[in-house]
């Protein structure tokens, strides 16, 4: 076992990260923090937690007063429900609402931002997959779809259409953007991929065995784009029913490994 891969050595100096989540055995962030902590010289360890969204408020209190407590990465579904829970909302997650990291300010008071919709785009320009121009239809409106319809639109593509089961919280979503994003057609759509030339879902449909897929993909074609921010399974039933068809698909891990630097950065940052 290498350096890089060996588990910290830890200690009453040891600093303390973690992820929340409901469910949380999918999620990739331990594997990838803990390595970047050790990269960085830092004596620090994030490790996953399952807290369900009735216990999130009193997760949040504990939080605060655990003074060797610094950080947290927040995923499904607590991202929007946490936003209220905080004083400080950075850029991104005062635009979206949604939360996916959270950090302690020497106050004591709580800074939150949201890093999902760069990772998204990071993660795709690394293969080389751009969104300028392109018609991308997102699904789900929740924390994580908020943040991908942003970051797509701010990528000028040429109309993005969301979807989500819940036709208030959709439209609540195509409003808001189109009200900060000008030059890209916003709009509420039905989960149907055709005509669409990028596909995301932004559901934890496809995490269960036996789930349908979250969009009709009939009709398209090997130039589609299908992409899926699940993290396990790795190749959820959407990819694999994607690929069959020639397209080009793309993973839930890129999301993640295209924020890390970021949330790295915006941790250890000094107070704003």
């Amino acid at each position: 076992m290498s350096v890089s891969q060996s588990p910290p050595l830890l200690s009453g100096n040891t600093r303390l990260y973690a992820i929340v989540g409901d469910p949380i055995a999918q999620v990739g962030s331990p594997r990838l923090f803990n390595a970047a902590f050790r990269a960085r010289g830092l004596d620090a360890v994030l490790v996953a937690m399952h807290v369900a969204p009735q216990d999130l408020a009193g997760m949040v209190a504990n939080f605060r007063v655990m003074k060797n407590f610094d950080g947290l990465i927040v995923t499904v579904p607590h991202k929007i429900a946490v936003a209220g829970m905080i004083e400080h909302l950075g850029g991104n997650a005062a635009r979206t609402g949604a939360v996916n990291t959270i950090r302690k300010l020497p106050d004591g008071s709580l800074l939150g931002d949201n890093f999902d919709g760069a990772g998204f785009v990071r993660g795709l320009s690394s293969r080389g997959i751009g969104l300028a121009g392109k018609n991308v239809l997102v699904i789900g409106a929740g924390g994580a779809g908020c943040a991908v319809v942003n970051a797509v639109a701010d990528q000028h593509a040429a109309r993005v259409g969301v979807y989500d089961v819940d036709a208030k919280r959709q439209d609540d979503l195509v409003a808001s953007v189109s009200g900060h994003v000008r030059g890209v057609r916003i709009e509420a759509c039905k989960p149907v991929a055709a005509g669409f030339d990028v596909i995301v879902n932004c559901t934890s449909v496809g995490m269960k065995p036996g789930d349908p897929l979250p969009v009709d993909i009939a009709g398209i074609g090997p130039q589609t784009v299908v992409a899926d921010i699940i993290l396990k399974p790795v190749r959820t039933p959407l990819l694999e029913a994607a690929a069959l068809r020639g397209c080009t698909t793309h993973e839930g891990h890129a999301m993640l490994e295209g924020q890390v630097d970021t949330v790295m950065d915006f941790f250890f940052s000094p107070t704003p």
